[in-house]
C-alpha cells in the first residue's frame, strides 16, 4: 500500500501536470470505485485543479467551488500518467482523468478491489474522511508519544494504525523500528522515556529520508514504480538477507496480507518472534534465539 513518502510523491509529480489545469472529461471503468453519489462524478468536470493535497493514506485533488475527488489507493491501486485521451485498457484500468497535458489513471491489480474515489464538497465532507492520526512532521514528543500510548498495543500494530498517525503502514513502520533498535511487539505503554526519544527520532528521520527521496525522483519522472519493496530499505521484505547494521539474517513474521521483518540482533535482543502459523505447526519445537533457528536448518 502507498505510505506517506510515496503519497508525497505522487503529489509532487501531479502538481507538476495537473494544478492550474481544468478537467476535460472523467471516464469511469468500474462503478464499484466510486464510493458517493453527491456531489456527482460528472460534477468536477470543466472546473480547474486549485489544490492537491495528503489526507492520511489519500490523495485528494481540490477544484474551483470546493470540490474535491479523494482517492484511496488501498493495497494494489497505482496512479499512472499517460498521452491526452488515452485508452482505459484492460481490466486492471479503473479511471481515467483526462487533461489537456495528458490523462491520469488509476489501475488496481488482482481480482480484489479495494481502491476507492469519493466526491466530496466541503472542509468539512474532508475532515469526516480524515482518520485523525497524529501527522508526524508536524508533531512534537509528547504529542507523539500521546498519541501510541493511548491504547496499549504493539509498536508495530501502534504505529500502523491511521487514527493515531498519519500515513505510516507495513513497510515504514519496518524501517522505523529497525532504524530505532526496537521490537515490533513491545508495548508502548512500556517503553522508557529514551526509547521514546530513540523511537520519535528514528520515526521522523525514515520519513524524511524517503519522503525527500522520492520526491526529488518525482521532479524527473511521474512515480509509476511505487512498491512496498525497495532494494535500500533495510529490512522491510529482505527476508533471509543481512542486516545492513550488524549482518544477521533479516527474520519476518506473516499474517493475513501482510508481513514484519525485523533483525532479532539489533531488534530483540537475539529472539526470533513467533510466526502463527509456523509455531502452531511447530509447537515446543519453534526456535527461541538466532543460534535454535540455525540448529533447526540443519535438520
Amino acid at each position: 500500500m502507498p505510505e506517506l513518502p510515496d503519497i508525497a510523491a505522487y503529489i509532487t509529480a501531479l502538481e507538476a501536470r495537473i494544478l492550474g489545469q481544468p478537467l476535460e472529461r472523467v471516464r469511469l471503468a468500474s462503478v464499484f470505485l466510486l464510493r458517493t453519489a453527491d456531489p456527482p462524478l460528472a460534477s468536477v468536470e470543466g472546473r480547474t485543479v486549485i489544490a492537491l493535497r495528503r489526507i492520511g493514506k489519500r490523495i485528494a485533488i481540490g477544484f474551483e467551488d470546493d470540490l474535491w475527488l479523494v482517492l484511496h489507493l488501498m493495497i494494489a491501486g497505482r496512479l499512472h500518467w499517460k498521452p491526452p485521451n488515452a485508452k482505459l485498457a484492460g481490466r486492471n484500468a479503473l479511471l481515467a482523468l483526462d487533461f489537456s497535458t495528458g490523462t491520469l489513471t488509476l489501475t488496481e491489480a488482482g481480482s480484489k478491489r479495494r481502491a476507492s474515489l469519493y466526491v466530496l464538497r466541503g472542509e468539512q465532507a474532508l475532515h469526516d474522511i480524515d482518520p485523525g492520526g497524529v501527522e508526524i512532521l508536524s508533531a512534537d514528543l509528547a504529542g507523539f508519544r500521546a498519541a501510541l500510548t493511548a491504547e496499549n498495543r504493539t509498536l508495530k500494530r501502534a504505529l500502523t494504525d491511521p487514527r493515531l498517525i498519519s500515513g505510516v503502514g507495513n513497510a515504514y513502520s519496518d524501517e522505523i523500528l529497525h532504524a530505532a533498535q526496537l521490537s515490533p511487539i513491545t508495548l508502548t505503554q512500556k517503553l522508557k522515556p529514551e526509547e521514546w526519544e530513540r523511537l520519535f527520532a528514528a520515526t521522523l528521520s525514515s520519513l524524511t529520508l524517503w519522503i525527500n527521496r522520492l520526491r526529488a525522483e518525482a521532479t524527473k519522472s511521474f512515480p509509476e514504480k511505487v512498491t512496498a519493496f525497495r532494494p535500500d530499505f533495510a529490512v522491510h521484505g529482505r527476508f533471509n538477507l543481512p542486516c545492513p547494521r550488524c549482518g544477521e539474517k533479516i527474520q519476518r513474521i506473516r499474517y493475513a496480507d501482510n508481513e514484519t521483518n525485523y533483525c532479532a540482533r539489533c531488534q530483540t535482543g537475539g529472539k526470533v518472534l513467533a510466526d502463527r502459523s509456523l509455531s502452531r505447526l511447530l509447537g515446543s519445537d519453534w526456535p527461541r534465539t538466532l543460534d535454535e533457528l540455525e540448529a533447526l536448518k540443519r535438520r
